[in-house]
């Protein structure tokens, strides 16, 4: 008997709450360039148009949007103090730090000292509240994120950033103390006004590079792992889930991910780095977690055919069988990722995903 059509935030909370969906759930992740070119060549006027047309179970994304736009010192940075600049790269563009205010910072009380924004006065919290009380309820909901070396790896400068975990602790926790100050406070705020609408949360850290981890097990643990549990548990507190992102080979972290900081759905699965294999992760992990991605980014999407994406999906089928998976691809499709390979993921996925 074939299960009645689920919305897409069926889908997703089936997963949540360990029940069989109608069909494998997918999600979308895409740079601007890509999002241009699939409406017109789908002939669709918007975002949304293109979800339904190609069966993609994408959650809404709401936030407050900010009232100001840049820091009180520096006119031309952003409310951190950190310049950016957009740098072309031929099929498309992106954006890239250029400024790094807190360089030259030696002290904690320079730290200290520095001009810290407060979500109170940079967050449009009323349009917000209106926007999460008319959203209509057949997609999940995510508010919320939280990924603060990144953050801090802008104001202070990556290679310093990576040093000051080994050489200049102190900084360090003043510096991602005031970062979760504000996240904890901003992220608060949106859960409470969305009290009863939100379903998902976004925490991440790139942990993992290519090959091995960014940072050691230790400095996970000392700097990272103790702060996403504190967002994490006031997330749970509001029945929300913990959604996370990590590139790369993050696989000796995923232990302590689950059980300290709690997350539920691991995100990308870059299963061409070591130890991400596929069929380790649903051998160790596939009882506690829900795998999200893992249609590649990096080889498979841009630079494959048809039938390779074709036989990708076919293959993720199969593997994460015994587990619980989101089909997606592994990180932002990049604007040499072709049409045809895209439509190809989400048609294949919609033919062969259900689940009888």
């Amino acid at each position: 008997m074939t299960k009645a059509e689920m919305t897409p935030r069926q889908r997703w909370l089936a997963l949540f709450n360990r029940q069989r969906p109608d069909r494998i759930p997918t999600d979308y992740w895409a740079t601007g360039e890509v999002n241009t070119r699939l409406m017109r060549d789908l002939k669709c006027a918007s975002m949304d148009e293109v979800y339904v047309r190609l069966h993609i179970d994408r959650p809404r994304v709401l936030g407050a949007g900010l009232t100001r736009h840049n820091h009180p010192d520096e006119p031309q940075a952003d409310i951190w103090g950190v310049r950016s600049r957009t740098i072309a790269y031929g099929t498309g563009e992106y954006s890239e730090f250029a400024s790094h205010p807190l360089a030259h910072v030696e002290t904690v009380e320079q730290v200290h000292a520095f001009r810290w924004p407060d979500p109170d006065d940079v967050h449009d919290f009323n349009t917000y509240a209106k926007e999460i009380k008319s959203a209509p309820d057949d997609r999940l909901i995510r508010v919320a994120a939280y990924e603060p070396f990144l953050l801090y790896a802008a104001m202070r400068g990556m290679e310093q950033a990576m040093m000051d975990l080994l050489a200049e602790p102190d900084i360090a926790d003043a510096i991602l103390a005031h970062i979760f100050d504000y996240y904890y406070r901003f992220n608060t705020r949106m859960w409470e006004i969305g009290q009863g609408r939100i379903d998902l949360t976004y925490v991440a850290e790139d942990l993992g590079s290519q090959s091995s981890l960014l940072f050691g097990l230790e400095q996970i643990r000392r700097f990272l792992l103790p702060n996403q549990k504190k967002m994490a548990d006031q997330a749970r507190r509001y029945g929300i889930h913990i959604f996370y992102h990590t590139d790369g080979s993050a696989r000796l972290a995923i232990p302590e991910l689950l059980s300290v900081t709690g997350i539920e759905v691991l995100n990308p699965i870059q299963w061409r780095c070591p130890g991400m294999e596929r069929e380790g992760l649903v051998r160790d992990f596939g009882s506690r977690l829900i795998f999200h991605g893992a249609m590649d980014n990096q080889q498979t999407m841009p630079f494959g055919t048809v039938e390779d994406v074709r036989q990708e999906v076919l293959d993720n089928i199969r593997i994460f069988s015994p587990a619980r998976w989101v089909c997606a691809p592994c990180h932002n499709l990049q604007a040499v990722s072709p049409t045809a390979n895209i439509i190809t993921l989400y048609e294949t996925i919609h033919e062969h995903g259900r689940l009888e």
